[in-house]
């Protein structure tokens, strides 16, 4: 099941991987409203007959003001995106989880919420909450045999990554060891892996993937 808010973008890729001989569906899903949450997972439940994977892929930049700079409108919509939005996503999810019999919980964090940058403040302090957030929900229910990990990736050449400029990205690349962006299937392979059985034994971590960035 795929949640989004741009609901065209989000039905035409259902259609492509049902083209592909997948079961997939689309459902409107603005991750700040615990409304469409409930419904949400409601959906996953009646259709799959259980939900027992979630992964809170749902961000967005913001703002790129530092502190002093940033305003409360734009702190509180990125702050409602990444930090409410994956804390809404777990209190819905795992009671459904529980009924399953045990989940896999994967919270896409970032570089930028294990070290720090210049500016981009509210982004900052809503990717570091999700690393603490994940860690405190996969030690609370451990004993419902759910897991919960984070992936934290570097510059990933999304059309989220080029809204940022090229200069920007430029930027991150030359501080990046292997001197590339990645593409979105390498943080994909990590995500498969978290959510699998294979990771039976992983829980309240993160997975960085950023080409060699948090090495130096």
């Amino acid at each position: 099941m795929l949640g989004d808010v741009r609901d065209e973008l989000g039905e035409s890729t259902a259609s492509q991987l049902r083209d592909e001989g997948l079961d997939v569906r689309y459902v409107h899903l603005d991750v700040a409203s615990a409304t469409q949450w409930a419904a949400a997972v409601d959906f996953a439940q009646q259709n799959w007959g259980k939900l027992d994977v979630l992964v809170n892929n749902a961000g967005i930049v913001g703002s790129m003001a530092g502190v002093v700079d940033e305003t409360e409108e734009a702190w509180a919509g990125t702050i409602a995106v990444n930090q409410t939005g994956v804390w809404l996503g777990m209190k819905y999810a795992i009671p459904a989880m529980r009924a399953a019999g045990g989940g896999s919980i994967v919270n896409t964090c970032s570089i930028w919420g294990v070290v720090g940058a210049e500016t981009y403040i509210a982004y900052q302090a809503s990717k570091g909450a999700v690393q603490l957030m994940t860690k405190s929900a996969a030690l609370t229910y451990v004993g419902d045999k759910i897991r919960v990990n984070s992936v934290c990736p570097g510059l990933v050449m999304t059309p989220l990554a080029e809204e940022e400029g090229e200069e920007s990205n430029a930027a991150v690349v030359a501080a990046t060891p292997m001197r590339r962006g990645a593409q979105s299937a390498e943080i994909s392979w990590g995500v498969l892996y978290l959510v699998s059985d294979e990771a039976s034994y992983v829980t309240g971590t993160e997975l960085v993937i950023d080409g060699g960035f948090l090495a130096q």
